[in-house]
Formats: C-alpha cells, sequence, structure tokens
C-alpha cells in the first residue's frame, strides 16, 4: 500500500471553499457522518460553481471541547466523520493489510485510546503508574486484556481511511484538491505525549515545564494561552528531526497541500511558565525550524505547504518562509487598519499567496462587517469603492481579484451568513467547533452564480 500521488494546487489561479469537516454532519443524523453522502454532494457543488480546492482544518481526534488543534494523535483520524452505514470494502485481507501498514502508529494509538476510557478520561499522567509510564509488562497484559476493544478502535480508523481516499478519490475525479491543515503543536493528553515524552519540554513527573500560547495581538490583549507542551528542539535536532518527517509525511499523504498552523513557531515560538493565568508572561525563545525543514527536504524534495504567517511576524520568520519559497497568508479582515503598507491590502498581495476573506479564527464577513469601527468602515468604503452595494459581496470578489494564486472563502461567506455561523472565537472554550453547514442552500443557482465569479476572475481553467 502506498500514498496516493499529490495534485498540484498553486500551479495556476484557483479558488477554495473554507469549510471544516464537522460541519457536514446534519443534526439528527450523526450516524451518517462527514465522510459519507454530505461530503460526496459538496464535492460535487464545489465542482460546479468552479472552486476546485476544499480547504478543511485538521481531522484528527479531539478532546471534550471539540477543538481540531487540540489533536489527539497526529495519525489518526476523527472517528466522529465515519459514517456507521458504510463498511470498508475488502473484507478481513484489507483490514490486516491496513493495521500491517500503519502498526508504526496504529497499535498505540488504539491501545491510548481504550486505556483512556477504562480510566475514565483522566489524562495519561494520572494513569497508573505502570501504564503512565509504559511499563512493558503492563503494557503487554493491557493489549491481552483489552485485545477486543483495541481491534474495534483499529477497526474504526480502518472505516475512516477508507472513507477518506474513498472522498479524496471523488475529489479528484472532479478536478477538486483537498488541502490540509496541521497544527503545529499536539495536544497534552496525546498518544504522542505518551508514547514520545522525550520530544518535549517536561519535568520529571511528565508535566510541562512551559506551555505554548502567543502575545496579546488583534484577537486577545491578554494574548492567547493554548496550553500545548513544547518541543525539545535540541532533542529533536540530534534525532534528524524524525518526529517532523514523520508528522509531515502522514499529512502529505493525505493532502495535495498543506497549511503548517503558527508558521512563525518555527523560527521563535513563545514559551510560558507552566501554570500561568495568561499568556502575558511568556518569552520568545529561538526554534530549530530551519534545520527541520531542510530535514524533511532531504526525504521529500516536493514541499506543498503553506505558511501560516498571520500575527506579529519579524524578519526571520519572513526570511524562514521565503527562503524555502512557501506561499503565505492574507486576510482581507486586516486590511484596513493602518495606512497603505498594509501587507493584507490587495495592492501589497504577492503572487505566492493564499488569500481570504477571513479564517476559521475570524468572524464571518458580515459579522465583521457589523461589528467594525466607523473609520474602518470608511477605509474599507474608499477602497473597495462601494457605498451602498453589498459589503460581503465586495469583500469575496475582491479576494477573487488578488493577484494570489489561491483565493479561500469560508463556506459562511459563499453563503453571506451572519455572527451566528462563527465557528470559533480564539481565547474562548466554550461555544466552539459547533457550527452546522446548511447544505441545503448550496443550490444550482448558487453554483452558478459563483461559477461565473471564478471565471471573471480568472480562477476556471478555459
Amino acid at each position: 500500500m502506498s500514498a496516493p500521488e499529490r495534485l498540484p494546487v498553486l500551479d495556476r489561479r484557483r479558488a477554495a471553499v473554507l469549510l471544516h469537516v464537522s460541519s457536514l454532519i446534519q443534526p439528527g443524523r450523526e450516524a451518517e457522518g462527514a465522510l459519507g453522502s454530505a461530503a460526496f454532494r459538496f464535492v460535487d457543488w464545489l465542482a460546479d460553481a468552479g472552486f476546485t480546492v476544499w480547504q478543511v482544518l485538521p481531522l484528527g481526534p479531539t478532546g471534550e471541547q471539540g477543538s481540531p488543534y487540540w489533536a489527539r494523535s497526529d495519525h489518526a483520524g476523527n472517528a466522529a466523520f465515519i459514517d456507521r452505514g458504510a463498511k470498508p470494502p475488502g473484507g478481513d485481507d484489507a483490514f490486516a493489510g491496513f493495521c500491517h501498514y500503519n502498526r508504526h502508529w496504529l497499535e498505540d494509538y488504539a491501545l491510548f485510546e481504550v486505556l483512556a476510557r477504562w480510566q475514565n478520561g483522566l489524562p495519561w499522567w494520572e494513569w497508573p503508574w505502570p501504564l503512565r509510564n509504559r511499563d512493558p509488562y503492563a503494557v503487554d497484559q493491557a493489549r491481552k486484556d483489552f485485545a477486543d476493544e483495541i481491534r474495534a478502535v483499529k477497526y474504526e480508523q480502518w472505516q475512516f481511511g477508507t472513507q477518506w481516499q474513498a472522498l479524496r478519490d471523488h475529489a479528484r475525479s472532479r478536478g477538486v484538491r483537498l488541502f490540509g491543515d496541521l497544527p503545529i503543536y499536539v495536544a497534552p493528553d496525546s498518544v504522542t505525549t505518551w508514547t514520545q515524552r522525550e520530544q518535549f519540554q517536561l519535568d520529571h513527573e511528565s508535566r510541562p515545564i512551559a506551555v505554548s500560547g502567543v502575545p496579546p495581538d488583534y484577537f486577545s490583549e491578554d494574548g492567547q494561552l493554548w496550553g500545548n507542551p513544547l518541543y525539545d528542539w535540541d532533542r529533536m535536532k540530534w534525532e534528524d528531526f524524525r518526529f517532523w518527517r514523520d508528522r509531515l509525511g502522514s499529512q502529505l499523504a493525505r493532502y495535495d497541500l498543506l497549511r503548517i498552523d503558527h508558521f512563525r513557531g518555527l523560527a521563535a515560538y513563545w514559551a510560558v511558565p507552566a501554570g500561568s493565568p495568561t499568556a502575558k508572561n511568556g518569552e520568545w525563545r529561538p526554534a530549530a525550524g530551519r534545520e527541520m525543514l531542510q530535514s524533511v527536504m532531504r526525504e521529500q524534495h516536493d514541499l506543498p505547504l503553506v505558511a501560516e504567517d498571520l500575527g506579529v511576524i519579524t524578519a526571520d520568520v519572513e526570511a524562514l518562509r521565503r527562503d524555502f519559497r512557501l506561499p503565505g497568508m492574507r486576510v482581507l479582515q486586516f486590511a484596513f487598519d493602518g495606512g497603505a503598507d498594509n501587507p493584507h491590502l490587495p495592492h501589497n498581495h504577492e503572487e505566492s499567496t493564499v488569500v481570504y476573506t477571513g479564517t476559521h479564527d475570524n468572524d464571518t464577513t458580515a459579522g465583521w462587517y457589523a461589528g467594525i469601527g466607523d473609520d474602518t468602515r470608511a477605509r474599507m468604503h474608499d477602497y473597495l469603492g462601494i457605498w451602498d452595494g453589498d459589503p460581503v459581496d465586495a469583500m469575496v470578489r475582491t479576494t477573487l481579484a488578488s493577484v494570489g494564486r489561491l483565493a479561500v472563502l469560508p463556506l459562511q461567506d459563499v453563503l453571506r451568513l451572519g455572527s451566528e455561523a462563527r465557528l470559533n472565537t480564539p481565547g474562548t472554550v466554550d461555544g466552539n467547533w459547533q457550527w452546522r453547514a446548511p447544505l441545503d442552500r448550496l443550490d444550482d443557482t448558487l453554483a452558478q452564480h459563483h461559477r461565473e465569479l471564478n471565471a471573471l476572475y480568472g480562477r476556471v481553467e478555459a
């Protein structure tokens, strides 16, 4: 079994829709998951509308809050996305082949999930000492005692893998590329930290010495305290970044293009002392991202990556992105604060750029417009040349008109939805990741309108 060939994405002007896979799960039909008929219909609508890229958020299993950036595994898929009514093709032999091919991560992941349930959801560092520290006898005994439960987890991952591949094959048949997302960090309570704790800055009790976050910024005056354990870059360098080569290899086998979330953390990361109530008291520390990318490139000469370079971006971050020829991001909602040198203004865009109306962390464009101040609104109107027209339509058209090779519209903006459809508010916990797409609104009329827009701005191949 080998990874499918990736299709080029930034070879020409294209348009994308950003939609988290979880938003395809329809209320009252949760057993159908997200990877069944709803996903296939969405791909068909994208193709009919002239969109040739679907951007998704991370697909890994999540914690209780449902954040896709709090993944319990770098390799596994979220079982909540599975269509439970569909059986994987191939029978027992195919299942055995899947387990063998993926044994380097599947064995530990299945055991981790079963033990977590047995421990009533306690994080692994609160498990009994033999399991917490992976005593060989205790681990072997657990594999025997929970053999049936472990097999069930593996079977779910087989279902996820086969359903994702079927969706990818269908997308390819309709000319749609898949654009994925890799969180820069892993969740504290993850199989990754349980099995590879030497890769992290942990104390003798396996608790973080410092945790991740970002300093005060556009989204939060206290900064954002993410709480992920931080990497031990010296250890990673000593191992020639095996950890990162495995992470990126697994994700690049799943997508045609991959965004690295919080790319600036590969140049320097914000370290917050463990136990701090906010991210204000952190400090910047150097990372070994340059050496890591060089190591990955020795193994994979083609690096179809996008750098999420939003927020406080310094010269070293910009140099890292440019030296590896990685496209950056521009967001129109950030464009109308400041002067003419604002990098998010379209006249400052570069061809090697991915341009958004807004991201999954922003309000919808309609919600954003309703909440901005008079000065920002006036600058936007003057720049876009609108006074009485539809501001969301103007933002959509300006994004599609950008010189940037890839223009991305969140589905909420395609549907012109307000703040009620916001997916995530950074720095908050409750109410995020719950929006479900009203798929009945994706009709032929809407598809034809967006095909005409995409053709008008050169994003449909002639």
